[in-house]
């Protein structure tokens, strides 16, 4: 064996093919089996399409970073994470309130409720659904609440439509269209009768301190809502006359053979009494008037009544022979002119028609047998009319002619 130095590249290759050459047995003292032939590496295999577009390693989740995953900012978005829910919410159940508020009703027909005055809204919801008008009392409350229109819920009686919905009972209700009441006055009633009528309206409440003064009340219909007193009504009344007499007497006929609005309302209550119908109230009051003018009587039945019954009513019976001639301060077959007062509360047709009478001489009339009157000039004309209506009262349908009446004075009865 041969010592010396060695290149290093050859100790080296040396050192790598003993270690090589370790794991294989040698042949006797054959020189020793060459190592194999550098293989280069395989190649891979070659990938799928799908491998293809793949990537080679999954990054990992990114850090959060520590802004977001601060306190305050998960907080933060928990907060507004539970608004968004919360409108929504919110918007859907006011968009279902809405449809609930604006659909129809249960009522089946139309239904008057009269709210008291103190109730609150529960109270109010709690009535309008045992009346049937609501279905749910918490749903109309809601659509108060939402509406502002708490404190504008009026008292009174009110009539709701059939199949009214939530939103025209509470229209209907803040807006007070409360239900109208009437009361009509008839003409030619008397104080004492339209105060009685006033106090059997069960609609009214109070009492009537005192009779009205004749002749001061007008006839007409006027509204009112339930509970209102009766007092106030009767203002109405006054003040309705004083406006339409100061407006008739305004334009009243130059030549009537009186000076007062108060006597034109006293000769319109006769006129008033006397006759029904439209067309013959001129021609009423015309004979008034001319007999007036003439200075004779007026000679008006009703003013006999009035004078015995006080303005209570009608005798319900014929008027007897004694009681024509019976003097009282009303009585025209007694007096001369007017009456101290009215006897009844003439309408504004009668009080137009007294401020206006027709112009004619006619002194007399009678009943014709169907609700009207004749009229004449005369008193023997008015004989004459006067059988043929006791012919009609008879039952004769061609009743004789009667003989002419004497010469009476101008003081004798118009009947």
């Amino acid at each position: 064996m041969v010592f010396g130095s060695a290149p290093a590249e050859t100790c080296g290759a040396d050192s790598e093919s003993d270690h090589l050459n370790s794991n294989f047995p040698r042949n006797g003292g054959s020189s020793p089996v060459p190592p194999p032939p550098a293989v280069p590496p395989a190649a891979k295999p070659p990938r799928s399409a799908r491998a293809a577009v793949e990537p080679e390693r999954v990054p990992g989740p990114s850090r959060r970073s520590t802004r977001v995953r601060h306190p305050l900012v998960i907080v933060g978005n928990a907060i507004f994470t539970l608004l968004v829910v919360i409108s929504v919410a919110v918007g859907t159940g006011l968009y279902l309130g809405k449809q609930r508020f604006e659909a129809s009703g249960p009522l089946t027909e139309d239904k008057v409720v009269n709210i008291l005055t103190g109730l609150g809204i529960k109270e109010i919801s709690d009535l309008l659904q045992r009346e049937g008008v609501i279905e749910s009392p918490y749903v109309f409350m809601g659509g108060v609440l939402v509406l502002k229109s708490r404190g504008a819920l009026k008292h009174g009686e009110y009539q709701f439509a059939k199949n009214a919905s939530l939103s025209d009972v509470v229209d209907t209700i803040t807006e007070g269209k409360v239900v109208q009441h009437s009361f009509t006055v008839a003409e030619g009633l008397t104080s004492e009768q339209i105060v009685a009528r006033l106090l059997e309206t069960p609609t009214l409440s109070g009492q009537i301190k005192e009779i009205p003064r004749e002749g001061t009340l007008l006839p007409e219909t006027y509204k009112f809502t339930r509970g209102m007193a009766r007092d106030q009504i009767i203002q109405r009344m006054q003040q309705a006359h004083k406006r339409a007499l100061q407006e008739i007497w305004a334009h009243h006929s130059a030549d009537l053979p009186f000076s007062t609005p108060e006597q034109l309302v006293t000769l319109a209550s006769i006129v008033e009494k006397e006759t029904g119908k439209p067309d013959e109230r001129t021609r009423v009051a015309a004979v008034f008037v001319n007999r007036l003018k003439t200075k004779m009587r007026l000679q008006s039945d009703p003013t006999i009544i009035y004078g015995l019954t006080g303005g209570k009513g009608a005798l319900g019976r014929p008027i007897m022979k004694s009681e024509i001639e019976q003097a009282t301060p009303y009585n025209t077959y007694a007096i001369d002119g007017l009456p101290p007062g009215p006897i009844a509360n003439p309408g504004r047709a009668s009080l137009e028609a007294t401020a206006n009478p027709a112009r004619t001489k006619e002194l007399y009339f009678v009943a014709d047998g169907t609700g009207g009157h004749v009229f004449s000039e005369n008193y023997a004309e008015h004989q004459k009319n006067v059988a043929r209506l006791r012919a009609l009262e008879r039952g004769d349908t061609a009743p004789a002619e009667t003989p002419a009446p004497k010469r009476v004075p101008p003081a004798a009865a118009k009947r």
